[in-house]
This record gives C-alpha cells, structure tokens and sequence, in this order.
C-alpha cells in the first residue's frame, strides 16, 4: 500500500502542512526538516497519485496508444515497441484496441481525455476522422503511425506501402510470373489499399491483365486461407500469389499445399511485413520487410518533440508525413514460373 502523507510525517517527525510543503515546492520548510521530509519520502517509496497530480495542474506523464487490434502480430510488435520506448522516457502507456470498430475508437477517445493523457498515438482502423476530432480540440498532440490521418495528426509515421506492393509484384515478374493471384485482408485497411496500388500500377506497366483479387475483411489465418483455397479452386492456372501481409501469405502457402500443389515449384508465394513467423514456416517466406520497430521509435520521438513544443508553448509546427523505406528479402517461398506456364 502507498504511504500517505500523514505516515511521512509521523516517520520525519514534522507536520502534515510542512510534508505538504516540500511535495508541492511551496512555501518555506527549513533545511533540516526538508532532509528528513525527503529521506522518509524515499524510505516509503511513496508516490503521489495522479488525481493528485492533476489538481497541482502537473503533467499527466500519460500518453495514450489506440490500434485496431493487439492480437495481430504487425500491432503486437508495435505496441510492445512504442510502450517499452515511452516508458525508458518516463511516460506511462494506456494501450486502447478498437477491435477495428469505429464506435470503440470514439469511445476510447471520450476516455483518454477523462485521463488527461498528454498525447496519443494511433492507428485508426478506418478513414473516417471525425469520432477523432475531439482530441485536436482539447489540443492533444497525435501521431498518426501506419496511416494517414488528414487533418488530425501533428505528424504520419508509416512505411512505404505503395512500394512494397511494388516490389512484390516486381519480384514475381522478374521470375516470370504472369497469372498472380492477391490473396489478403482487411479491406478497408488503408495500408492494404496501398500496397494494392503499388501492385496494380506494376501490371499495368508491364501491360499485364489485373490480378485476381481476393480481399475479405477477417485478417485471421483462417479467413485468409478460405480466401486462398478458393482462388486455387476457381483458378488452377495461377503460377503466384501475393499475400497482402504474412499472415496471409503463410496461409496461403498451407493452401497451395493442401491442394496438392507444391510451393514454390508450382506456385510461388510473397508475404508483406517480414514478422518473425515468416523465417520459420516451410518453405520460408518471401516477403517485403518493413521496419515494424523503427516505425514505431520515430512516432515515439515525434511525440516528444511535440510534448516538448506544447509544454514551453511554442508555435505548431506544421503537418509531417514520414514514409519508411521497406526491403525485398528473398527466402524459399518464390521461385521461377512452371515451365509449361
């Protein structure tokens, strides 16, 4: 149990005023009772709460981190990340998932104003940005991470989804792939729709048809890998498929195999993300990598040079975004297209 101030004064043998006193930095305590006031105060460990910081007016040292969901490995890394960072800088982390549910957000939003939190960084499961609106109102630093939010953000930290679709799809053709298949979800997940762009601008460079489109809104192994059966079933001439991220793709290569066909040498198979899981499954992944935790670091610093211009209430500084570069890591699940293709 926390110590009260009534224990520190009884323990440095003063009064509850003169305790009070040396907590709030007011008014004159003498030197020697001062000492024995701060020596009980770290004997105890005592800290004060945050009720009663927030009336002295002090800062919150809250910062609040909203993503769509913590079970997705991507969001898992990133909130491990950002919570570990803020708490080296002496932040305390409120990690909010919306279960990509708009509703949730906004509701989470009425919450970490009730907290006061400092600042907040999120990723918003959809585009829409007025349920977000109150947080600019209130003058709350955002940082946006993994997708732009207009309007709402101080600063975007995000990797460069468009080109990782690109050098998905590049990869492919290089190997000689003409019938891709693009297998994935969610649908309404901006960075999904970006690195859709990036692939569909690729094929149509090189005068290719489009890819067959498989996207569903359920991002589990599951639901992707119904995605994949289906397309394998309806379309037995397709040489590749792209997974929209790793989970994906790894389900997508299960699917290949269960349907009698082998990876890479009769379907080869890309992933999006580059998480631990892809260097392990078999045949190992073929992915795009994309700097999950350097991500999430420069949307921490951000933050703090944020927190940092409110609290000496300097001018805002303009709107940033910041695209991350990502890196083609070529593993076992690729290969050149079939011969007879």
């Amino acid at each position: 149990m926390t110590a009260s101030i009534r224990t520190i004064a009884k323990v440095a043998e003063t009064s509850v005023s003169s305790v009070s006193r040396v907590l709030n930095n007011s008014g004159y305590v003498s030197p020697e009772v001062r000492q024995r006031v701060e020596a009980a105060i770290r004997d105890l460990n005592y800290a004060p709460s945050k009720g009663a910081r927030m009336l002295r007016g002090e800062a919150s040292r809250m910062i609040g981190l909203m993503l769509p969901s913590i079970d997705v490995p991507f969001f898992g890394i990133l909130a491990n990340t950002i919570e570990r960072e803020l708490f080296e800088r002496g932040y305390h982390t409120l990690i909010c998932s919306s279960a990509e549910n708009e509703d949730h957000e906004a509701r989470y939003v009425a919450m970490l104003r009730a907290q006061r939190v400092e600042g907040v960084i999120v990723a918003s499961a959809y585009g829409g940005t007025a349920h977000l609106q109150p947080l600019v109102g209130s003058g709350i630093p955002v940082i946006a991470i993994d997708r732009e939010l207009v309007g709402i953000s101080d600063d975007t930290v995000m990797a460069d989804h468009v080109e990782g679709g690109r050098l998905m799809t590049r990869h492919l053709l290089d190997l000689g792939h003409h019938r891709i298949a693009v297998v994935g979800a969610p649908g309404h997940s901006q960075p999904i729709r970006l690195r859709m762009e990036g692939i569909r601008a690729v094929l149509r460079e090189h005068g290719l048809s489009p890819a067959i489109e498989a996207i569903g809104e359920d991002h589990s192994f599951s639901a992707t890998y119904a995605l994949a059966q289906s397309v394998l079933q309806d379309h037995t001439d397709i040489t590749a498929i792209i997974g929209t991220t790793d989970i994906a793709a790894i389900a997508a290569i299960h699917a290949v195999r269960d349907s009698g066909r082998s990876v890479p040498d009769d379907c080869s198979v890309i992933g999006f993300d580059d998480l631990p899981e892809a260097a392990y499954v078999l045949p190992r992944l073929t992915t795009v990598a994309q700097p999950i935790r350097a991500v999430a670091l420069e949307a921490t610093r951000r933050l703090e040079e944020r927190l940092q211009d409110h609290r000496q209430d300097l001018e805002r500084q303009p709107a940033s975004l910041t695209r991350m570069p990502v890196e083609l890591i070529i593993r076992e699940s690729t290969g050149p297209a079939p011969a007879d293709s």
